[in-house]
């Protein structure tokens, strides 16, 4: 008689094999066997979902852990600093409630911890609220910061006054009289400016735009024209000439400290200040808000 057809299976005796991401797994096991990690057990009065909310939330941990008055104290001193650093962003008060909020935040997941740590020596309790501080610090609050300022407000220091200008502006929105910060441009000053013949300083510069694109913008001895509107000229400014402002750039007379070395006449202090004028929209740095919260912000 014919053998019956059997289909074939896999024995389980042989296990399934490895996938191609077990390393992964493989490495984190051997970084928590050397780091001692495996011999950490987590007691019943924490659990992962609060340890995380401690991590990221200041305040919250001390609310799991502590006492009522302790709890309340924390996220009121947590309200507080994070309200000094806001209304004073720029000022030394707010680096200052910047880094109490960060030491607040740390001590109060400690606390939370501190189950974790019963029994523990001195010195492994000090290294382990040093270490919070450290990735606490530097994966959390200065990223944090520093996306606050690239992305949204920055806060600039000019003539001794602090200006929070906003980043997310956009370029299309600023009119004629608006204020920005721009970046100065020094090879804007052309040929006047190699060999030392003029020097100007780089960095940021906040100014109103006088003129936008297609603009025709006409000097004479003692004023300038905007499409035929006449304004006072400004300190270095041309006494003859016109041209048309680009397209996507704008006119803005940069008001900043020209020091010449040499014979240099002031012809050409205004060839290199009608370069630096001519401001590409790529440039810009962000717009000054009139108010920061209840501070009127004063422009030079």
């Amino acid at each position: 008689m014919a053998r019956p057809y059997i289909p074939e299976e896999d024995s389980a005796y042989y296990p399934p094999r490895a996938r191609w991401y077990a390393f992964v797994f493989l490495l984190g096991n051997a970084v928590r066997r050397r780091l001692a990690m495996d011999r950490i057990v987590m007691p019943r009065t924490m659990q992962i979902g609060e340890l995380l909310a401690g991590f990221f939330v200041p305040g919250v941990a001390v609310w799991l852990r502590g006492p009522r008055l302790l709890w309340q104290a924390a996220l009121a001193g947590t309200a507080v600093l994070l309200m000094v650093f806001i209304v004073g962003f720029g000022f030394p008060v707010a680096n200052i409630a910047f880094g109490l909020l960060i030491s607040l935040h740390c001590t109060g997941f400690v606390y939370y911890c501190s189950p974790l740590m019963a029994g523990e020596p001195f010195e492994r309790r000090l290294g382990f609220t040093f270490v919070i501080l450290l990735v606490m610090g530097f994966l959390m609050y200065m990223p944090m910061r520093w996306y606050i300022q690239g992305h949204w407000f920055t806060p600039l220091r000019l003539h001794g006054q602090v200006i929070v200008v906003q980043r997310s502006f956009h370029t299309r929105q600023i009119q004629r009289g608006d204020w920005v910060a721009y970046t100065l441009d020094e090879n804007a000053v052309g040929e006047n400016y190699h060999g030392g013949v003029v020097r100007v300083g780089t960095g940021l510069s906040l100014e109103p735009v006088l003129a936008l694109a297609g603009d025709r913008v006409v000097f004479s001895t003692n004023s300038f024209s905007v499409n035929g509107i006449w304004h006072t000229n400004l300190a270095h400014m041309s006494v003859s000439g016109e041209f048309t402002v680009p397209e996507n750039h704008w006119f803005i007379w940069p008001n900043l400290g020209i020091s010449g070395y040499g014979d240099v006449g002031e012809g050409r202090i205004n060839i290199a200040m009608l370069g630096l004028s001519d401001v590409a929209e790529t440039n810009f740095f962000g717009k000054p808000l009139h108010r920061w919260f209840w501070r009127k912000q004063k422009l030079p």
